[in-house]
């Protein structure tokens, strides 16, 4: 849902540490072996695979236990990255067609993880682990984000897993028949399968299964949040003691079975030929895969501009509601929280050429967003958001609606639910849009930043860090990094701000939330029913 890490973290290929270690690690089920160094003092672990193919007769089925291997498997090649789709390209709606095509590293057989650990390992260790979900909209990324970084930048004090799940139609298509006949959110049961696999196997890598801490961004921040969320906020037994959000994700959520996931189904059953057939899921189950994927990228293409077809719905079971709602009552599964947005989450999903034309308005961009409001409710949304100080014109408006909606005020709901354990942080280096902090996560990606700082990068990324180690932001792992003494969210509302001058200076200091974008936040919250959030 944003744009993806430009970093790979390897090719195919395999990579062999220098002094030539080579790693085993008996699952159980499989052995697995590797010497791959992607970062100096790190294994990596590439390629494992927490479960069977989803393929066939196990499409939009739960995960399944991965068949027992008798023979030593090499971990040292990046898996076929998951079937790829496509966001919302349409400013009106019609129907979009796209030319995207599968592409030779896309497959459904991508049910793999990758775990970096440091190279001098003991089983013994117990460190704390980081559980990394890729960005991407639910419909694209991989699991080649450097996480092996982490495991460097603590001073090898923690671990860190990557995993990759199914995307697009393949993991969240919607609608009766699939929960009748199949699961819904079939791409969230392969995170949580993914966290059970941790809990299970983690220690084998020296790590600690009580010290897990979920971390991702844009819709991987998304997914935090549904974990958090899931099961009525008490998944049992427990599969993480914290949170961690980088612009946190929450799109419409509808019912499984509502109008526009019904609509969402019967367009896959039509564009799959499957309409005659008297049990549509099992035709699609037969379905050719590069039909499919034509269907996943067209229907992802025809939705609204900056927004994706392929979300979670509420299914009953791992989605007993919507956020909102379990937020407000601080149905939780976690101890803690550290949430991060940046200054100006929604800047790159609004269509800025649509506003070339004058007469296009704030009222005609509301009103295509929010299709299931009703016109008091456009009218209000456009009368605060015109009235904003700060936000000079309809674009910049628009920008706003989009950001603070989507992104910015659902992070202030899990705050708020978190209450005293929670902290919270803003990503102002500019232009501050949305996943231009994901390459101050990775040291390897320094090239990439728009700015670049060794102290602010060692502080900003240092902060995750430290909150997957202790849980508090006041303890350290690296006594010499710049961050201020940073206090709860919920003590004056006060939170960090990152930043970086033009020349290259960090600024680092406490600032306090705006009361007038909480302000805002609470309309949002108001129509959180309407929005279906």
């Amino acid at each position: 849902m944003m744009p993806r890490l430009l970093i790979i973290a390897a090719c195919l290929v395999p990579f062999t540490l220098a002094q030539n270690t080579t790693l085993t690690v008996d699952l159980g089920y499989a052995t697995y072996q590797s010497n791959v160094s992607l970062a100096s003092g790190v294994t990596s672990f590439l390629g494992i695979r927490y479960a069977s193919p989803p393929v066939g007769e196990l499409r939009w089925q739960p995960p399944q236990r991965p068949a027992n291997e008798s023979d030593i498997q090499q971990a040292t090649v990046l898996p076929h990255e998951c079937i790829q789709g496509s966001n919302g390209l349409s400013a009106t709606n019609p129907f979009e067609r796209r030319s995207l095509v599968k592409r030779s590293t896309d497959s459904e057989d991508c049910l793999f993880l990758n775990v970096h650990i440091p190279s001098n390992f003991s089983s013994n260790s117990r460190l704390p682990v980081i559980f990394w979900i890729h960005g991407g909209g639910y419909v694209s990324g991989n699991g080649t984000e450097p996480a092996q970084d982490f495991v460097k930048e603590s001073g090898y004090q923690v671990i860190s897993v990557n995993a990759q799940y199914r995307l697009g139609l393949f993991g969240f298509l919607p609608g009766q028949e699939v929960k009748d006949n199949g699961v819904l959110n079939a791409g969230l049961l392969d995170q949580q399968f993914a966290l059970q696999w941790v809990q299970d196997h983690i220690a084998s890598f020296g790590g600690d299964p009580a010290k897990v801490t979920i971390w991702g961004e844009s819709a991987g921040a998304g997914s935090v949040l549904q974990h958090v969320v899931a099961n009525g906020g008490n998944t049992q037994p427990p599969l993480f003691r914290a949170a961690m959000m980088s612009s946190s994700f929450l799109p419409f959520q509808y019912d499984y079975n509502d109008t526009i996931p019904e609509k969402l189904y019967s367009e896959v059953v039509i564009r799959s030929n499957c309409t005659n057939s008297s049990e549509s899921l099992s035709c699609l189950r037969s379905a050719d895969v590069s039909i499919l994927t034509e269907a996943n990228n067209e229907i992802g293409a025809a939705n609204f501009y900056g927004t994706y077809a392929w979300v979670p719905v509420v299914d009953g079971t791992f989605s007993v509601d919507r956020p909102s709602v379990l937020l407000n009552r601080s149905q939780l599964n976690g101890e803690a929280l550290l949430a991060v947005t940046n200054s100006y989450e929604g800047n790159i999903f609004v269509n800025a050429s649509a506003f070339d034309n004058t007469s296009y308005t704030l009222t005609d961009y509301v009103s295509s967003f929010f299709s299931l409001m009703n016109e008091a409710q456009i009218r209000q949304t456009v009368e605060i958001y015109s009235n904003v100080s700060d936000l000079p014109d309809v674009l910049s408006q628009a920008e706003a609606v989009m950001g603070e909606n989507i992104f910015i005020c659902p992070t202030y709901y899990a705050l708020q639910a978190f209450g005293l354990e929670a902290w919270k942080g803003e990503f102002a280096v500019p232009p501050a849009t949305h996943g231009l902090d994901l390459v101050y996560y990775f040291q390897s990606a320094s090239d990439e930043q728009p700015q670049s700082n060794t102290d602010f990068s060692n502080a900003f990324s240092g902060a995750f860090l430290d909150f997957a180690a202790s849980l508090n932001e006041s303890q350290k792992l690296n006594s010499s990094t710049i961050t201020p003494p940073w206090s709860q969210w919920s003590n004056g509302h006060t939170e960090m701000l990152f930043n970086l001058t033009a020349s290259s200076e960090p600024v680092i200091q406490t600032i306090t939330t705006d009361d007038a974008l909480l302000e805002r936040c609470e309309w949002w919250r108001s129509l959180s029913e309407v929005n279906r959030q």
